[in-house]
């Protein structure tokens, strides 16, 4: 069945476009649960459109595989969600304004209350609210501050909220260094204090969640009733360098492909592209493929600094990018024609190009760079 698939994606697929491996998705899920506490579950972070990879498929494959909580970073994205029949809690971890308290009740979205007075605000709703709190340990970005109790008190004396869970962010568990280690020890052991702390008032705790992907690989065995798995999901690190406790053999569930649009030969000192970055130093032969920096592609790769995959061969983009297409040198190859296939990310033969190498050239982080992925492309499920 693969075979047959990668034929008829050749054959129907005409621009640039992105394949989901959802076998590849179940084994990351498998991996995921096979280091988590029999009590804890994941929340499969499915903001950006499921980081690039596509929500609405992703979240329906997700809960084929019985995972029932989502978050993402918007009321839109949640509507969205609920509307194709995504089943479970779904979270949105961003602000939403008590404007809207109406869509959250009417699609049983749960919000993240990122304050006292963001809880009072939805308070005033006529029905009861789902929410979860979150508590600011020292990323602060969003939420309560760990050591304002009766702030915090007071969310859960507000009668139309109905409080689901409550939460942190942990701002440097990605990192090993010694101080960030420290901080991020202090950041748990606030959160549980202070859950004792609401015990001690006779608040009873709701699920409680800590980890996002780097909690879990560096600090796994956490007692939480879910950890926010985004990045590791997907099969991959934020960065290529970074070292884990956990060492886990994820497998990215994303490659991007696009085709060959023209081939064209051009003579020694001729240049290729805007600003006429790249200029022949021989008689070269140069690809021309319909993928940009609008489809997601960083510009600041152009010019040798990125490489794509044709025919099992690496090979040097030249030129700057440009919205639509790239151009590629493939002097030396007289057999790239018209419709070959190109892998921006993923394999071709024995050689492979991940995303995470793609953002490292790029300067920046996985997360970036997929979610950035245009809306555009074309994304086959199989």
């Amino acid at each position: 069945m693969k075979n047959r698939y990668k034929k008829d994606v050749k054959q129907e697929m005409d621009r640039a476009w992105a394949e989901i491996s959802k076998e590849n998705l179940a084994h990351n899920v498998r991996l995921l649960r096979s280091v988590l506490p029999e009590t804890c579950d994941i929340m499969a972070v499915v903001k950006a459109n499921a980081y690039g990879h596509g929500d609405l498929e992703i979240s329906r494959y997700l809960n084929c595989l019985d995972i029932r909580a989502f978050a993402v970073a918007t009321i839109e994205e949640g509507i969205r969600l609920r509307q194709k029949g995504v089943t479970g809690e779904i979270l949105i971890l961003g602000y939403t304004p008590a404007s809207r308290a109406s869509e959250l009740f009417y699609f049983q979205l749960s919000q993240t209350v990122v304050d006292a007075e963001h809880a009072k605000d939805l308070n005033r709703f006529s029905n009861s609210l789902q929410v979860h709190v979150k508590v600011n340990t020292g990323m602060n970005r969003q939420g309560v501050d760990f050591n304002h109790l009766n702030e915090i008190i007071s969310i859960f004396a507000c009668k139309n909220l109905r409080i689901n869970g409550i939460f942190t962010h942990l701002c440097v568990s990605d990192s090993n260094e010694t101080d960030d280690i420290a901080f991020t020890n202090q950041q748990i052991q606030d959160f549980f204090v202070l859950l004792e702390c609401l015990k001690n008032e006779n608040i009873k705790i709701p699920k409680i969640h800590i980890q996002s992907s780097y909690g879990i690989l560096n600090y796994p065995g956490l007692p939480c009733d879910y950890a926010r798995i985004g990045i590791a999901l997907y099969g991959m690190l934020s960065d290529r360098s970074d070292l884990t406790k956990l060492s886990l053999d994820l497998k990215p569930i994303l490659s991007l492909k696009s085709k060959v649009s023209m081939v064209r030969t051009i003579k020694i000192g001729e240049s290729v592209g805007y600003g006429r970055e790249f200029i022949a130093s021989k008689n070269s032969i140069i690809a021309v493929v319909s993928i940009g920096f609008a489809d997601g592609i960083p510009r600041n790769l152009s010019t040798g600094k990125g490489s794509v995959l044709i025919r099992g061969h690496k090979m040097l983009i030249v030129g700057r990018i440009c919205m639509d297409q790239l151009m590629v040198d493939v002097t030396g190859f007289t057999d790239i024609a018209r419709g070959d296939i190109v892998t921006l990310i993923g394999k071709d033969g024995t050689e492979e190009i991940r995303a995470d190498q793609m953002a490292e050239s790029a300067g920046t982080i996985t997360n970036e760079l997929l979610s950035r992925l245009g809306s555009r492309l074309e994304r086959i499920f199989f």
